[in-house]
């Protein structure tokens, strides 16, 4: 079967549609020659030149203005924020602009665009260039989130957010770039708002985002020899939110647990947890819906504090054995 890392992944995504459509256009910071922070863009300036793979000076909130104004204009343009957390340098942009304009003008005007931006911690970037902040943008109707986890969704939802009418928050975890997984070769779509249920298990839901979703797995291995079976969702976009699956699955399992980097405190797994709560899901729980994020502190320099700030492989299976034991 045919390999790509994620981010070579993204790059045949990015290169395919720039072939098929003209509107669609590359905008951020050393995304060009250098070929961006992560070499997700590498090569791309060669063949479609530096009026569809532009670099800017260091103005977040001017790739963001771009952005909307270039989609209001029609084109489909991709911008690429360098490290999340300085996206907040174009939240009015985003939030005031944005993600408000096509309701505002009763649908006749659209905002398509992707903003792209790698977040996560795990490569000693420390405080400012290791956050994750996408509950932010969930919190903010209009815009949708995605956070692919594995090579194929990457390449496929990235297809799907470039060619929705909407503003798209496209979140990729530094430490996926490298990783490797089955991509076709053919261009493909992602729909967003559909979950996966990655691996199925009869004790425990387990719904993780981005990098906890291989964390999740790798935990769930560890678990299945002593007989716990984890059933694991990957949401792969936040908004819109597909809950189906995780209400189907908690039925089952009788128990949740919600997996995500971002800090505990007003983050995602929140929402999933009060979701399932709601939903006809609690009549079957057996235990407490679980919440494991990080902890409510920026993330540190060193590497060992770094590593215990986020949920672990060894903290999933931890809060599982919990969970599946009756231990809250």
């Amino acid at each position: 079967m045919r390999e790509l890392s994620y981010a070579e992944a993204l790059r045949e995504c990015l290169r395919q549609v720039m072939r098929e459509d003209p509107d669609v256009f590359m905008i951020g910071e050393d995304i060009g020659v250098y070929g961006g922070a992560f070499g997700v863009s590498a090569g791309l300036i060669d063949e479609f030149g530096p009026d569809r793979i532009i670099d800017t000076p260091i103005s977040e909130a001017g790739i963001a203005g771009a952005c909307i104004g270039a989609a209001l204009t029609g084109m489909r343009p991709v911008g690429e924020i360098q490290f999340m957390d300085f996206v907040t340098l174009s939240m009015e942009q985003l939030v005031l602009q944005a993600a408000k304009i096509r309701f505002m003008f009763g649908g006749k005007a659209r905002v398509p665009f992707v903003l792209r931006m790698p977040a996560g911690s795990g490569t000693g970037a420390a405080a400012q260039h290791s956050e994750s902040l996408e509950a932010w943008f969930v919190h903010v109707p209009g815009l949708k989130v995605v956070m692919p986890s594995t090579p194929h969704d990457a390449k496929g939802l990235l297809r799907a957010a470039i060619y929705d009418d909407n503003p798209v928050i496209f979140v990729e975890h530094k430490l996926l770039y490298k990783t490797r997984g089955h991509v076709p070769e053919d261009a493909y779509t992602v729909p967003l708002g559909e979950s996966k249920t990655v691996r199925e298990g009869k004790d425990l839901t387990v719904v993780a985002t981005s990098i906890m979703v291989s964390r999740a797995l790798e935990a769930a291995d560890l678990l299945a020899e002593e007989g716990i079976e984890l059933e694991i969702i990957d949401p792969r976009t936040l908004v819109p939110l597909d809950m189906e699956p995780i209400v189907a699955s908690v039925k089952k399992t009788g128990r949740a647990l919600v997996v995500h980097e971002a800090v505990k405190t007003g983050g995602f797994g929140g929402e999933v947890a009060s979701r399932i709560v709601e939903s006809e899901a609690f009549d079957y729980l057996e235990a407490p819906v679980r919440r494991l994020a990080g902890l409510d502190m920026p993330i540190p320099y060193n590497r060992t504090l770094e590593y215990h700030a986020v949920p672990q492989v060894e903290n999933i299976v931890a809060e599982a054995r919990r969970l599946v034991g009756g231990v809250y």
